[in-house]
């Protein structure tokens, strides 16, 4: 199963300057929870955003730079289909990021799992449109913004339809 796994504001702001918008420690762990033992494909931005390759997960980077040097572990390719080519078949696989990875990965994914931020943000990385032809929301968290979080947000997952 292809998973696509993201936050984004109420406009499908993803971040800007390569760094995200807000601090929500929830989602971090949800994150955290989702994509441990798992394969994650990301752009080469995205990874770069990390300050190290993040645990206990296998890091497929996508990237035109055919030189691109990675940390031991992790994987480089130079599309979408080449990254999936490498994953495992019976398991399920996150993509992580950023917009552009998003938005050529939507039409080959079976869930969606998004954190939607309930505010807007300035941003220059988007979330692609998610079509209700195509998508049906199976379930909804409503969370509070509270001392921890700075905005109110919800747990959402889509499945293909």
């Amino acid at each position: 199963m292809i998973t696509l796994i993201a936050a984004a504001g109420e406009n499908n702001e993803l971040g800007k300057d390569n760094d995200l918008l807000w601090h929500l420690p929830n989602d971090f762990k949800r994150f955290k929870t989702l994509t441990s033992g798992h394969y994650i494909i990301m752009g080469r931005k995205t990874f770069e955003s990390f300050p190290k390759p993040l645990p206990n997960r296998t890091h497929i980077i996508i990237t035109r730079n055919k030189n691109y040097d990675v940390p031991e572990g992790c994987f480089v390719v130079n599309s979408i289909e080449k990254a999936l080519d490498i994953c495992p078949k019976n398991e399920t696989i996150y993509i992580i990021g950023g917009g552009e990875i998003y938005k050529q990965s939507i039409d080959l994914a079976d869930c969606i799992e998004l954190t939607r931020v309930h505010s807007t943000f300035e941003a220059d990385a988007y979330f692609p449109e998610i079509d209700a032809k195509k998508w049906a929301l199976e379930t909804s968290e409503f969370h509070d913004k509270d001392e921890k979080h700075a905005f109110s947000f919800t747990f959402e997952t889509y499945k293909k339809v």
